[in-house]
């Protein structure tokens, strides 16, 4: 079965809103049951929407095939992060590995996935759609093998569990400050996917200019994320998040300053677009493992999962409303002008506050 543009753009729309605003769910439920059946449940229900994407002969199966494919992640993810918290703060109070180097290690990892995966995925697409479906769930189903006999089931309590009711996450000021402002890391480093081809298509390139930039990004993380996490543990997560922020905003600031000239003949017209990059992944190696270091000093260990939930549900909404909102004005960059200077910067202006925001918010959490 073909579809259009319009269906294919509605659906993959539809699989990143059922994946975004279900992250809180996934982490109450985390919470709520234990982070191990949850994340093989994910995969479970991941590798059920990959089965219907390749046997699903019309419309509805392919999106809610989509759909799941989105649930599933939005029911392992915070679970993950919720476990990964805890090995840390075991790991950290033994004085080894800290909680803000077990996510970027983990980052490190997701990204030779994101390597790896279209490296895959064009070996496969010669051979069709239902193929590449059946590998996407040949894979989930390995990693719901591995991950069951790898995981730690939930401990036995001897006293009763007093379950938190997940809404009670947003019973903290500070807490809905902090998310709210993080929100934007999510909106920013978007931008890779909304903005980075308006700049591409202003210098003169095309879209085959967005593969070694974004293998840019990838090395970057690679190499560096694991180093800058050990730096920001020396430094402090409270005192290394506005840096991140500060960081984002730069990489906007730095098209800005030529989105109204003429591009330069070759290589050099791609400039900003490589500054954009390396600044917005620095920044991002900078504040996602500080962040996500920082959560438990909200959360009880009960509420982990609801806490890294909501953090990343508040992320989706920017992302969300961000498109909304820059997809027509980054029409104005599409060409040199005075004009294309105002996208640019008011993107910049939403990490900017963020990074005065968190350092107003996370004040108190110095230690």
């Amino acid at each position: 079965m073909l579809l259009s543009g319009g269906l294919i753009g509605l659906i993959l729309g539809l699989r990143t809103f059922s994946q975004q605003g279900m992250f809180i769910v996934g982490g109450a439920l985390s919470d709520r049951f234990g982070a191990k059946v949850i994340i093989l449940s994910g995969c479970i229900v991941r590798v059920s929407g990959y089965l219907l994407l390749a046997f699903g002969g019309s419309l509805w199966p392919i999106i809610l095939g989509a759909c799941l494919t989105g649930v599933g992640g939005a029911l392992f993810s915070p679970s993950i992060e919720a476990l990964l918290a805890k090995a840390g703060t075991h790991s950290e109070a033994k004085g080894k590995r800290s909680r803000a180097e077990w996510f970027a290690l983990f980052a490190v990892c997701g990204e030779l996935g994101a390597v790896l995966g279209p490296v895959a995925g064009a070996l496969l697409t010669g051979l069709g759609f239902r193929q590449v479906a059946l590998a996407g769930a040949g894979v989930f189903i390995i990693a719901l093998v591995v991950l069951y006999f790898c995981l730690p089931a939930a401990g036995q309590r001897s006293q009763k569990i007093k379950i938190v009711p997940w809404w009670t996450t947003f019973r903290q000021p500070r807490f809905v400050a902090f998310i709210i402002a993080y929100s934007s890391w999510l909106l920013s480093y978007n931008q890779l996917y909304l903005a980075l081809p308006v700049e591409i298509q202003r210098s003169g390139g095309n879209e085959k200019d967005l593969g070694p930039l974004f293998m840019l990004a990838s090395v970057l993380i690679i190499t560096l994320q694991l180093p800058l996490a050990r730096f920001a543990r020396r430094v402090g997560a409270v005192d290394i998040l506005p840096v991140g922020f500060l960081l984002l905003s730069a990489a906007f600031v730095s098209v800005a300053m030529f989105a109204a000239t003429e591009p330069p003949e070759g290589w050099l017209r791609l400039l900003p677009s490589v500054s954009f990059v390396t600044l917005l992944t620095l920044g991002q190696m900078l504040l996602v493992p500080s962040a996500k270091d920082l959560i438990p000093r909200f959360a009880d260990e009960s509420t982990l999962g609801a806490h890294y939930g909501a953090l990343s549900t508040a992320g989706g909404i920017a992302v969300l409303a961000g498109n909304l909102l820059f997809g027509s004005l980054l029409d104005r960059a599409l060409v040199p002008s005075t004009q294309a200077i105002y996208p640019w910067l008011l993107l910049a202006l939403f990490p900017l506050c963020s990074a005065l925001a968190l350092n107003v918010i996370c004040r108190p959490l110095r230690s």
